[in-house]
């Protein structure tokens, strides 16, 4: 009896906490992916000739690294965060703020050039992050963020580079 009320009170956490890190998809202005269209369009011989492979699984197969592996998760320094890909500046260091989830957590993202978008995959509903430059998945943004904004994007090291300040 007391496994079937543990296991009970166990679900019920899991998915108070998936629905807790789910962004609500009303209060924002998503893009259809299969409307999405890129500014410039990379072609497949330059993404596999420019990315290692777990750069390529990230921004190409929407993969993500592993948390606490990346080489910007607990990267401290002043400036800008840019695209592995294109180079188009994404995210400023004073968004940065330490999430503990192991991957680079911001608060905003430079708006022009990152696209959010509905993402239905794996049984949840979420807003994907891509480049809206070259169209590179970069992570998700969800809404336990800090203030000012409340946003947390949640982006994969392997799909940005760093230019310090």
């Amino acid at each position: 009896m007391m496994y079937r009320i543990f296991l009970l009170l166990t679900l019920l956490l899991a998915a108070f906490i998936t629905m807790s890190c789910v962004r609500n998809s009303e209060s924002a202005e998503l893009a259809d992916p299969a409307k999405f269209k890129p500014r410039i369009k990379v072609n497949e011989k330059t993404w596999r000739s420019k990315l290692n492979d777990e750069q390529y699984e990230v921004t190409r197969q929407k993969g993500t690294e592993r948390a606490f592996t990346g080489k910007y998760w607990n990267n401290h320094e002043e400036g800008t965060y840019t695209c592995v890909v294109c180079g188009v500046d994404l995210f400023d260091s004073k968004s940065k703020f330490e999430s503990g989830t192991g991957w680079p957590s911001f608060y905003t993202a430079k708006k022009t050039n990152v696209a959010e978008l509905t993402d239905q995959s794996h049984g949840m509903s979420r807003t994907e992050v891509v480049c809206s430059n070259c169209g590179s998945h970069l992570g998700h943004v969800f809404d336990d963020g800090p203030k000012p904004t409340g946003l947390r994007y949640c982006i994969n090291s392997a799909s940005l580079d760093f230019k310090k300040k």
